[in-house]
């Protein structure tokens, strides 16, 4: 279970004590940065915060054959990066009031703000029952921040990378995160069971709010619900791909076959019908005709033509007084002339136009 950004286990405390009540091994670990002064998150990575949800995570799985994970506000980020990256490995995913993106434009200064203005103030936390517990940093440290930022852009560019069954819980008065970031997460991830609760009394933080009870029945209901296969683990966008691709090729094929017998007889059958004419068939290569004189003479034009050449060229001796050029004309002539001699009488050298 995993608490949101600036908070520490204390915020989801009593959410944790009812599981744990029920019989389920629970872990709550303080995020990197978190539990000590509002400084400290200025020195960490969104990064960081992950490597210790997954520490957690693989060390529960040793004593557990199935693992769920839990997650609130900025927690709710981060267990869904855990069900993008072991999904295979997560029997399901809990989210309260996830933040995976917050449109008001201040966001927009956080980077640029966050060169030169260490924090901002925080405020109290947004809990609509009174006397709530105070559970987190009262400072905003704003490099810490632009880290959720980027949290964020990871985790809503991959959404349809979750397949598990999931629980998506939201307030509908929440003034830190707005229920438009469940939404999306309802639209974009791949989840065949996917179980919608909504918060009409409780703001923000819920485990410490009106709807504590609700939060809990509910948590307990959805673990039993996938542990006894009521909901199951949708498709992955890999295997609707293959999928897909697989019954593109099958109906390909079937395009391609014909059921009607009555079809008229094919090619080959034609060609089985025709009538052997020997007379009609002329082997390939056929021999070359006998050589007259002119063939001769053409022949001469192509050994002494390039015999000159090279003559020429190799000794530098000019016996005509013109290059090699008498020797590459008679070459060329000779060659043409043969070509012509030696081609057949029906062979048709037209352009291929007409037929």
């Amino acid at each position: 279970m995993i608490h949101g950004f600036r908070g520490s286990p204390a915020s989801i405390k009593p959410w944790a004590l009812s599981l744990h009540e029920k019989g389920l091994s629970v872990v709550v670990p303080t995020l990197a940065g978190h539990g000590t002064h509002w400084s400290d998150l200025n020195r960490v990575s969104w990064e960081d915060w992950y490597d210790v949800v997954e520490k957690e995570f693989l060390e529960l799985k040793k004593t557990c054959d199935q693992v769920f994970v839990a997650g609130f506000s900025m927690g709710g980020a981060l267990a869904l990066r855990l069900s993008q990256i072991r999904g295979s490995e997560l029997a399901g995913t809990i989210l309260v009031n996830a933040s995976i993106y917050d449109e008001r434009k201040r966001f927009k200064l956080v980077p640029a703000l966050s060169l030169f203005l260490p924090s901002i103030p925080g405020g109290p936390g947004d809990v609509a029952k009174p006397g709530s517990p105070q559970h987190g940093y009262d400072r905003i440290p704003l490099r810490g921040l632009n880290q959720l930022r980027k949290l964020w852009d990871v985790v809503e560019r991959d959404l349809y990378l979750v397949d598990l069954p999931l629980m998506v819980s939201y307030s509908i008065n929440d003034h830190v995160v707005h229920p438009v970031c469940s939404e999306t997460i309802i639209d974009n991830v791949y989840s065949a069971d996917i179980r919608e609760v909504v918060f009409e009394k409780s703001f923000h933080n819920v485990a410490l709010d009106h709807d504590a009870e609700l939060l809990n029945e509910e948590s307990m209901d959805f673990i039993l619900d996938v542990l006894s296969g009521e909901l199951s683990r949708g498709e992955s966008i890999y295997e609707s791909d293959e999928r897909e691709l697989i019954d593109a090729e099958f109906d390909s094929i079937v395009s391609g076959l014909s059921l009607d017998e009555s079809a008229p007889t094919t090619y080959l059958d034609e060609l089985d019908a025709r009538p052997y004419d020997p007379e009609g068939f002329q082997q390939p290569n056929p021999k070359l005709p006998a050589s007259d004189q002119t063939s001769r003479l053409a022949l001469l034009g192509i050994v002494g033509g390039g015999a000159y050449m090279l003559f020429v060229i190799l000794t530098n001796i000019d016996l005509l007084g013109m290059g090699p050029w008498p020797g590459l004309l008679g070459f060329i002539g000779g060659i043409s002339t043969y070509i012509w001699r030696t081609a057949r009488p029906e062979d048709d050298f037209g352009d291929g136009v007409e037929l």
